[in-house]
């Protein structure tokens, strides 16, 4: 299979009269959402449990099987067994980092090639894929295919090298330009940079990673905190495959965006759900920890839970604001009498206790308002590289 040529962007041939109604659609839902962000009295309530989660689903779609539980409980000192779950959550920190370094260099400098690199540094550091020229822009033939392929067999061969830089400045340009409407110059950002798939690994999170900032970046949202990978992963095989389309025909790139607008709609009023369910969880926590307990400390202590949802009792002293031990652990004691809290990991030797809170662990897991997902219709989902789909770790 020869590598692909990529389209000129901006791109002409899009049926507008197609996806007019479905941009209407998406707009109203993000404004609706950034509704909620703007009127938010303390956003810091949201970043850890929304970033974390994000960052879980965006690394499930490369065939990572952690959940956001396990995830917080690492952070708190509670290692896994298993080798393969540790290299996992240590991916997703790693995407949660990039997430956050991103958001603070877009307030001080503007989008550009030179930070989708660093992103690409932070996103491979010391994890699988650490040898593969993070930081750098490829130099040599990529290609997607099941495990184990070859390039003449490979489901899709990405651009050739000596195409990519130019191609890649002309999607910069792009980026900053004005476009009819702008979320479906979002989803041909997006479409075009998994085109090109300018790295040896790390493309998908880097160009899922892409969306917030650039909604962001033209001032849609007031915040970069829109993650649009739960509706992707929900979606995996049609996501991939209209990707994949995108090489065959031109009548693909409307699909494309009708697509990729509904999954905006979509995942817009989920977003707001889950905002509303988080601050609601909130609400009712400090109302229970104050009826609890009269200490001055209740609200701080709570506050620094929501930043670090599963923690041992040390983590919290190191905060600023905290309490000294003895009160802390009076105050801890009443919640868990309470249930706002559970010890998911007893106290041993020298060893303290780990602490979740559990309500809000639950809904990072979870839809608000929905039971676990199990297997759809009796079938039994796998992760994407189980099942043989392309992904940019097989290679």
């Amino acid at each position: 299979m020869k590598p692909a040529i990529p389209q000129k962007l901006p791109l002409e041939g899009l049926e507008w009269e197609l996806l007019i109604p479905a941009c209407a659609r998406a707009n109203r839902a993000l404004a609706r959402f950034d509704g909620i962000l703007t009127h938010l009295r303390n956003p810091d309530l949201l970043k850890t449990p929304l970033t974390t989660r994000e960052a879980v689903l965006s690394s499930k779609i490369e065939g990572t099987v952690v959940t956001v539980g396990e995830v917080f409980r690492f952070e708190a000192g509670d290692t896994p067994a298993q080798e393969s779950k540790r290299l996992d959550i240590e991916e997703i920190f790693n995407y949660r980092a990039a997430l956050r370094a991103a958001e603070k260099e877009l307030e001080r400098r503007p989008f550009s090639l030179n930070l989708i690199l660093r992103l690409h540094r932070v996103l491979l550091t010391s994890v699988r894929g650490y040898n593969k020229a993070p930081g750098s822009f490829r130099r040599l033939q990529n290609h997607i295919g099941r495990p184990g392929s070859t390039i003449e067999d490979a489901e899709f061969v990405p651009p050739s090298p000596d195409r990519l830089m130019a191609s890649l400045s002309e999607w910069e340009k792009y980026y900053h330009s004005d476009e009819k409407d702008e979320l479906v110059q979002l989803a041909l950002v997006h479409a075009q940079f998994e085109f090109l798939h300018p790295f040896l690994d790390g493309n998908g999170r880097i160009g899922r990673i892409l969306i917030p900032l650039f909604l962001y970046n033209k001032e849609i949202l007031s915040s970069p905190t829109f993650y649009l990978s739960e509706y992707l992963e929900e979606h995996r095989e049609e996501y991939i495959s209209r990707l994949r389309a995108l090489g065959t025909a031109r009548e693909a790139w409307t699909e494309w965006c009708l697509f990729f607008l509904e999954a905006l709609a979509v995942q817009a009023d989920r977003n707001a759900g889950r905002v509303k369910a988080i601050l609601e969880l909130y609400d009712r926590l400090k109302l229970h920890i104050l009826q609890k307990s009269n200490s001055k400390y209740a609200i701080p202590v709570l506050d620094a839970m929501f930043v670090q949802p599963v923690f041992q009792t040390g983590s919290l002293l190191a905060r600023e604001g905290m309490p000294q031990r003895l009160v802390l652990m009076r105050l801890l004691s009443r919640m868990v009498n309470a249930g706002m809290l559970r010890v998911v990991v007893p106290a041993s030797g020298s060893r303290g206790a780990v602490y979740s809170l559990h309500e809000l662990v639950t809904l990072c897991d979870n839809q608000p308002g929905k039971k676990s997902r199990g297997p759809k219709d009796g079938i039994t989902v796998t992760p994407l590289a189980r099942r043989g789909l392309p992904n940019e770790r097989k290679k």
